[in-house]
């Protein structure tokens, strides 16, 4: 049977939630010792850094006693979490209530529908500004006319700025207020855009068409999110451009913080399929575990559901990157290089290349949540698995770096598909070998957040069960 790996490119700030809400009245609720107990023993049996972590040795205690007094000295799960986790760890996670992450694994999430940066001010004054990155369609952004590129400067009539804009950003109901940029500084419109929060299931194939240039046929996808849900429609963008003749392909995948690996397997397969069956990625797991689990992850031909996969069978592909493209966006380039020529187009990636397992409160070796305690609804996503590629290629801490370096413009970021995008047309030139345009030279303020940090999965990797 398939593993399912769901991933996933964010620091995220997730809220207590009652861990014992809808239970049975005549259920005791769990006490902070059982969790605990489950928090340890979970990471003793598969934390990929648990040589690292000298508490999670299995002979760091003499006895159950010693142990349990160990863990009485942390006052919440979440304290016991932290301190078990190594210093290298930017990606482990703990949960009070699964409903949360699974609703996320399944791509539904609450949005407005705006997808956005935060930026430095130039000024150094610690303001921050945001920009637009794109619009999701059929949501309060879309009716409201936002737009790609869009500036705003306040959220309910405060300035953001490096302290407040998660709190501001965070709420369900808020007003931004637009901003225009003259290359000093920041002037208001007078306008601003009430925009509400909602229950919003995602499609990731955010864009997908055939470009007619100089006589070539070359496939643009904006690809948003490794989301098993919408594999099918994946699998038709594809298959459509497949149909229309394309030569070339660009992916775009410059806002995709990652999503599930075994997606990334069947997109890699479709850009090729001269490679069914060869390896796609290597596992490596803590020392205890290595034997028993790592496998390798192989191009295929079959997506999720049983359809065939349509291939375009190419040597070559473009992927446009930002430090926002991580995780299963990073295993699609690290896997596909040893197999065909890939043109990385953009900036330098986030640099996420470890997996986590999905563990409830029940039996080892599976942990699964038919055989969770009903006590509580804690879960964790720990590290317990690094990908490498078929050469063998791992540990890019500090990301993978294009082959043609070319940073966003927040103040002149073009039409997303669009010949003339700066990315797109980076690639395009490229493709038809022509030379390289030259950017003229732009102030580039510091990035510190966006949207993504709202999105759990961002980031995360997730083998979501056998």
């Amino acid at each position: 049977m398939k593993i399912k790996i769901i991933g996933t490119l964010l620091l995220v700030s997730v809220l207590m939630i009652s861990c014992f809400e809808d239970m049975d009245d005549n259920i005791k609720p769990a006490s902070t010792l059982e969790i605990q107990n489950f928090i340890y023993r979970g990471l003793n049996y598969y934390y990929l850094y648990k040589a690292n972590s000298p508490k999670l040795a299995d002979d760091a205690f003499a006895n159950e006693e010693e142990k349990e007094k160990y863990l009485r000295r942390f006052a919440t799960p979440e304290e016991l979490f932290e301190k078990l986790k190594v210093r290298q760890d930017r990606f482990s996670r703990l949960f009070p209530d699964y409903n949360v992450i699974e609703d996320a694994l399944a791509g539904v999430s609450m949005s407005n529908g705006m997808e956005y940066g935060l930026v430095y001010y130039p000024d150094n004054s610690g303001n921050v500004f945001g920009y637009v990155r794109y619009v999701l369609p059929n949501t309060d952004a879309q009716t409201r006319g936002l737009k790609r590129g869009d500036l705003f400067t306040t959220v309910n009539g405060v300035q953001l700025n490096e302290t407040n804009y998660s709190d501001l950003l965070s709420q369900n109901n808020y007003s931004i207020g637009l901003a225009t940029y003259n290359g000093d500084t920041f002037q208001p419109t007078g306008n601003s855009v009430q925009l509400n929060k909602i229950q919003y299931e995602e499609n990731p194939v955010y864009l997908s068409k055939t470009l007619n240039i100089a006589g070539r046929k070359i496939g643009y996808l904006m690809y948003n999110a490794f989301t098993r849900n919408y594999d099918s429609q994946l699998n038709d963008a594809v298959g459509r451009l497949k149909s229309e003749g394309i030569t070339d392909f660009v992916l775009d995948l410059r806002y995709n913080g990652g999503g599930s690996v075994e997606t990334a397997t069947d997109l890699a397969s479709m850009i090729t399929g001269q490679f069914n069956g060869e390896i796609f990625y290597k596992e490596i797991w803590n020392a205890d575990r290595q034997q028993e689990r790592a496998r390798n992850g192989l191009f295929d031909n079959t997506i999720s559901n049983g359809a065939a996969i349509n291939s375009l069978n190419l040597s070559k592909v473009y992927i446009l990157t930002t430090s926002g493209t991580a995780s299963a966006s990073e295993l699609v380039i690290n896997g596909l290089k040893p197999y065909i020529n890939v043109k990385q187009v953009g900036d330098t990636t986030t640099g996420k290349f470890q997996a986590s397992f999905l563990l409830y409160d029940a039996p080892a070796p599976n942990f699964s949540k038919q055989q969770a305690s009903v006590k509580h609804k804690y879960v964790m996503l720990p590290l317990v698995f690094k990908t490498a590629n078929k050469a063998g290629k791992t540990d890019y801490t500090n990301g993978l770096f294009p082959n043609i370096e070319l940073k966003e413009n927040y103040f002149n970021l073009g039409k997303l598909g669009n010949p003339e995008e700066p990315l797109l047309a980076a690639a395009l030139n490229d493709i038809l070998g022509l030379p390289r345009e030259q950017p003229k030279d732009f102030y580039q303020p510091r990035e510190i957040s966006g949207s993504e940090q709202y999105s759990i999965l961002n980031g995360l990797m997730v083998v979501d069960g056998e």
